[in-house]
């Protein structure tokens, strides 16, 4: 097999240049919520997942007219973005009441974009706004 120069700088810059595609597709745009929409739930909090990139939230969300009890996923921005908004690893916990306004998901399932949270039984309230926070030069 015949190794040329040119042959292993080729290689080399492909190589480079695929590991540049990398961060592009670990990252995901917002299109499969509908801002143009605001639906609230109310239910108690599954799971608080403080993680990057983005924090999720489930709640067991109670029936409504015509719908049964199901999960939603909620997702909200990064917790670096949510600790400026005033947010914290333990602003939500497990059983907590919750009343919760988002942005839903545009395929019907279950989940969406958190905009607020209420907690019930304290009255405390955070709301976050993904557009906002996720905005290039955030201080």
């Amino acid at each position: 097999m015949n190794h040329t120069p040119t042959r292993s700088l080729f290689a080399a810059a492909l190589l480079w240049a695929a590991a540049g595609l990398v961060p592009v597709l670990a990252h995901h745009s917002f299109a499969m919520f509908d801002f143009a929409k605001v639906v609230t739930i109310t239910g108690t909090v599954k799971e608080f997942q403080w993680t990057n990139p983005h924090v999720i939230l489930w709640v067991n969300a109670d029936g409504t007219a015509g719908e049964a009890p199901a999960v939603w996923s909620l997702e909200l921005t990064s917790p670096g973005n949510l600790t400026r908004g005033g947010w914290d690893r333990k602003a939500l916990n497990a059983g907590d009441k919750v009343s919760v306004d988002l942005n839903p998901l545009r395929n019907g399932n279950h989940g969406g974009a958190l905009i607020k949270v209420t907690d019930e039984t304290t009255g405390k309230a955070f709301s976050t706004n993904l557009r906002a926070y996720e905005k290039p030069g955030l201080q």
